[in-house]
């Protein structure tokens, strides 16, 4: 019993172990050959260097072994890759040999080896090295049961190529928590078939299942598939009470990797879309030995600039924000993934304007990326005064210090929420864009002053689906302001490189609006969600409607009622031309709007913000009294 006890306990057998094994195996078989040979009274050339020839053997041997490495492998988890191993290691040391014998022939008139003792020895020797093996993997299956109970049993889907080198991997990797229990195919013509040694179903036959959950916990979906494919099969692991599991590409990465890499799937993979092409080359050009500044630098949107301009071979990166520990963050990790990156780190408020135009004194900026700015829109209408601060002051101050200090191009961060606004906060970044377009045709103006307009980012700060996580994590509720409200959703990747695209490709003075795609409907994206998570929506986990919150509307646009777009030379980035205001006509009421602000006057602000934004008409706020105002003095 005890030595059982130990075997339980040996959880692989030392390399040095199977390497004298191998050595074992080797005198044996010639041995077997010789013994064989003997018994068919067969005569052997030079019987009296018998010794020294059994020696040569097993030295050529233990060369390519020694090359080929065939006892590094875990002998409890070998595959077909170590038989081939072995394969290559005994072939060399044969052809090797056999050129021995060859040349032993001519120089001796007759060869050292008889032919047929090397081809039997080559034969016995694999296959008695290869059942070693699969003993040693035997007898560790009895005495080390794998733990099946704890184990998720998972459908591949598909019977491709791919698919069968990904069940390979989870059949070959039993320390992983997965267990391969059959294939889904869409192809009708497999019902009887087997792979692997396991069933393989057609979607029809998956669905009639009645004891889905006794059979199967999961889906495992392969990270090539396409979007159509990927919902098509979560939807149908979903309905069916399954978890759905995705897992990288199985042909380009280890088996054990792979089987490691194997993740639940993820709401932002529904919603990925294929990214856009980018010109690498002329984004690099632009950006070769410049100094850039990034504002918002810390934030989702700027710390992503700042990353892939980090891969630009810029001269200096310098990079502001006013959040002390998101900052520190990211320098932390700028400094150890972009280590010939030159960086600059500011603490810095974009309102307070000597504080800006000393880095603008400091630096010859030749691109500047504004993505600073309050977004949160609730907190905004809380809150207008410190919107006018930041998102309209803020852009001001930089926008000006680039004209002045001659900037090549000033690049600003905008949304979809400044079309149309409703709130506050899309009201002010619609002012930021008005202010900065009206720049472009200023007197003695050389920068070009370029902005883009997208939707929400999937992962950001305060977005959406990380809120959505929290509350299912907790157990629920998930709470949605409204059934109806919808949104448009895009990669953080993917919005920045059409930020840095947008900068490289702009004359000056245009808004560029990117194609979202489909619009999301946050009830859908809630309890797909939930399901993702393994719950059933409004069972185990409820979902609860709190009502618009203030400023909020139920859809998002990316274009205005007065805009037209022009395309341009990428198919799904557009230009949009909205209404322009003269320089002196914004500056002057930015500057009311400003001293409106430090007097925390919120009713005159957001007047002077409806006469900039005439479009925005307040929605679920105590600002809409001044749109009721407004309608009562045009009827009297």
């Amino acid at each position: 019993m005890g030595d059982i006890f130990k075997i339980r306990e040996l959880r692989y057998i030392p390399r040095w172990s199977v390497f004298f094994i191998d050595i074992s195996v080797i005198f044996f078989s010639v041995l077997i050959s010789y013994l064989f040979l003997k018994s068919l009274k067969v005569k052997l050339n030079f019987i009296e260097y018998q010794n020294e020839k059994i020696f040569s053997v097993i030295i050529v041997n233990i060369l390519f072994i020694l090359l080929f490495k065939t006892y590094a492998g875990i002998i409890r988890h070998s595959t077909f890759f170590d038989f081939c191993k072995i394969l290559w290691s005994s072939g060399c040391a044969l052809i090797t040999l056999l050129g021995l014998n060859f040349i032993s022939g001519l120089a001796l008139g007759k060869p050292v080896f008889l032919y047929p003792v090397l081809f039997l020895f080559f034969l016995i020797s694999i296959f008695l090295m290869f059942f070693f093996r699969m003993i040693t993997k035997q007898i560790f299956s009895i005495f080390i049961p794998k733990d099946v109970s704890s184990k998720e049993r998972v459908a591949v889907v598909g019977i491709g190529g791919a698919s069968v080198s990904l069940a390979n991997a989870i059949i070959h990797n039993p320390d992983h928590p997965y267990q391969l229990a059959g294939f889904i195919s869409a192809r009708s013509d497999s019902k009887k078939a087997m792979l692997l040694g396991h069933k393989i179903y057609n979607k029809k036959q998956f669905l009639k299942s009645d004891n889905l959950r006794e059979q199967f916990d999961a889906v495992l979906i392969k990270d090539m598939m396409t979007k159509r494919e990927m919902e098509e099969w979560t939807a149908l692991a979903l309905d069916n009470g399954l978890k759905v599991l995705k897992a990288p590409v199985a042909s380009i990465i280890k088996e054990d990797d792979v089987v490691r890499g194997i993740r639940p799937l993820k709401i932002e993979d529904l919603l990925n879309r294929p990214a856009i092409k980018i010109e690498g080359e002329e984004v690099r050009s632009f950006h070769v030995n410049k100094t850039i500044l990034v504002t918002g630098g810390a934030g989702s949107i700027g710390s992503e600039i700042v990353r892939q301009v980090s891969q630009l071979n810029s001269s200096l990166i310098v990079v502001v924000d006013q959040a002390e520990s998101p900052l520190y963050e990211l320098q932390l990790e700028l400094l150890e993934r972009f280590p010939n990156q030159k960086f600059k780190f500011v603490l810095a408020d974009i309102s307070n304007y000597s504080r800006i135009e000393k880095l603008f004194d400091d630096h010859q900026f030749s691109i500047v990326y504004h993505a600073a700015a309050y977004k949160h829109v609730p907190l905004i209408e809380d809150n207008p005064h410190e919107a006018i601060f930041v998102n309209i002051g803020g852009t001001k101050n930089l926008a000006l210090l680039s004209k002045r200090y001659n900037v090549n191009r000033f690049v600003m961060v905008s949304t979809d929420k400044a079309v149309n606004p409703t709130n506050v906060m899309g009201a002010s970044k619609r002012a930021a864009e008005l202010f900065v377009q009206s720049l472009q045709n200023s007197p003695e103006n050389t920068t070009k002053f370029i902005t883009t307009r997208f939707g929400n980012v999937l992962g950001s700060n305060g977005s959406v689906i990380p809120h959505f996580k929290k509350q299912i994590e907790k157990g629920g509720p998930v709470t949605i302001t409204h059934p109806d409200i919808i949104r448009y959703f895009m990669t953080i990747p993917e919005a920045c490189e059409l930020v840095l695209q947008a900068g490289t490709m702009g004359e000056g003075g245009e808004i560029y609006v990117f194609d979202m795609g489909k619009p999301v409907k946050i009830l859908d994206l809630a309890e797909r969600m939930i399901k993702l998570s393994g719950y059933t929506p409004g069972v185990d986990i409820k979902i609860d409607f709190i009502g618009l919150r203030p400023g909020e509307k139920l859809y998002e646009e990316l274009l205005t009622d007065n805009s037209t777009t022009i395309p341009t030379h990428h198919e799904k980035i557009m230009i949009s031309r909205d209404p322009l205001m003269e320089f002196e006509d914004i500056d002057t009421l930015c500057q009311q709007i400003i001293l409106s602000a430090m007097n925390k006057d919120s009713l005159q602000i957001v007047k002077i913000l409806k006469i900039i934004v005439p479009e925005f008409i307040s929605n679920n706020s105590e600002f809409e009294v001044l749109d009721k105002i407004s309608e009562r003095e045009i009827y009297e």
